[in-house]
């Protein structure tokens, strides 16, 4: 099961910041933009996001354009937020599904998208996933087996492996090496059942057990966005520091 993505768009950098970090905490799968040119681009990229966050106080392009141009760019079932910290004017918010007034709760930006029924199967079947990406009872023991700065070392090492051999396996499915593709789906499967990253473990057995798909770039971002996942959630329990992987 793959985390919901979220487009953050806002020209504050403390406000993109913590917003990648509370919505990694709640188990999203957070991407950021600096303003509305930048998501605009970032989705021209590829990057298809289940919900777009866009403050409607910034320079640039109008916010209703924005909301146009991303209907046309993103997926027709994304859903459009934005966000003031300020009542909007009138028209402000033309082309969005709701609008959020600064500060709000996670609770409250989930309420949000689950009122917009556009996504409301992508929320039934992928927002499951957070609580499965790490297992309790494999953390409690290893947390009670070693200190803080061993533990974050150990978590550190299995992010960085399993991002190491993302890259291997996409060598791999260019050339056409499915032994070698599932080889290091089986090892990214074995390194993270050993410390209870289950989400990560079950998708990398689904690799192992396929082979190289049809459209391996997006396997191989599924893992990815997992591996944030689990980041986010040991980034909010402080047990690793926010710039520990890339």
């Amino acid at each position: 099961m793959v985390p919901l993505a979220i487009l953050v768009v806002d020209d504050d950098d403390m406000s993109r910041e913590l917003f990648r970090l509370l919505l990694g905490r709640e188990g999203y799968h957070a991407m950021t933009a600096t303003s509305g040119d930048d998501a605009l681009r970032i989705v021209g990229e590829g990057f298809v996001p289940d919900v777009v966050l866009a403050d409607l106080q910034m320079p640039g392009l109008p916010s209703c354009e924005l909301a146009q141009r991303l209907r046309t760019g993103a997926s027709p079932s994304s859903v459009l937020l934005a966000m003031s910290g300020s009542e909007p004017l009138p028209g402000a918010t033309d082309g969005f599904d709701h609008f959020l007034l600064k500060p709000f709760t996670m609770d409250a930006l989930s309420d949000a998208i689950n009122r917009c029924s556009a996504v409301s199967s992508v929320i039934d079947s992928a927002h499951e996933a957070p609580p499965s990406a790490l297992n309790e009872a494999i953390y409690s023991r290893l947390q009670a087996a070693m200190n803080g700065e061993k533990l974050s070392q150990l978590y550190t090492i299995c992010l960085d492996d399993v991002l190491r051999r993302v890259a291997v396996m996409n060598a791999a499915a260019n050339d056409a090496d499915d032994a070698a593709y599932r080889r290091e789906a089986h090892a990214i499967k074995g390194g993270c059942g050993m410390v209870g990253a289950t989400q990560l473990q079950t998708i990398a057995s689904t690799e192992e057990n396929r082979g190289i798909p049809a459209n391996h770039v997006a396997s191989l971002d599924e893992i990815i966005r997992a591996a944030e996942v689990l980041k986010g959630m040991l980034v909010a329990r402080q047990i690793i520091k926010t710039n520990s992987i890339r």
